[in-house]
């Protein structure tokens, strides 16, 4: 299902990017990774894609922060994520801080990481800057690293 999903993305463009970017970050288990990689291989505007891409990924944190905002049971049923997971992610953020939102593009505790940021009432401002910067930078170097290694 999932390879279906993103094959019909991959035939929008700048759209199923933003859509694919947006569903990696809060429900689906799969990467824009390799939709961002195809539109920079089909020679898309570099910063559009880059913007896209880390624009729906950010908003798809923000729909886990506000999930986390619920309260913890809630953030559990909807997301299926453990209260195990949750527990390691707040002690990230007790030990670092509110910098460990620069690394939400991780695989696995990413998404935890902005769940548990809604939960610990982290603010709004703080959230945004650290998720849109660690985001936007994982993509910059994704594109960036496409543009180089794909054959132009």
């Amino acid at each position: 299902m999932l390879e279906t999903i993103e094959s019909l993305l991959l035939n929008y463009g700048y759209p199923g990017l933003f859509t694919a970017s947006f569903l990696a970050s809060t429900i689906l288990p799969f990467g824009s990774e390799g939709i961002l990689v195809y539109l920079i291989s089909m020679k898309f505007n570099f910063m559009t894609v880059v913007l896209v891409a880390t624009t729906g990924n950010f908003l798809g944190a923000c729909t886990s922060y506000y999930i986390g905002l619920k309260g913890r049971g809630y953030a559990e049923i909807m997301l299926r994520i453990g209260p195990g997971e949750i527990e390691k992610a707040e002690k990230y953020f007790s030990k670092y801080g509110s910098y460990v939102l620069l690394f939400t593009w991780l695989p696995l505790i990413g998404d935890v990481f902005t769940v548990a940021s809604g939960i610990l009432r982290l603010r709004f401002d703080i959230f945004s800057i650290l998720v849109f910067t660690g985001k936007f930078l994982r993509y910059l170097a994704v594109a960036y690293f496409a543009g180089v290694l794909i054959p132009g």
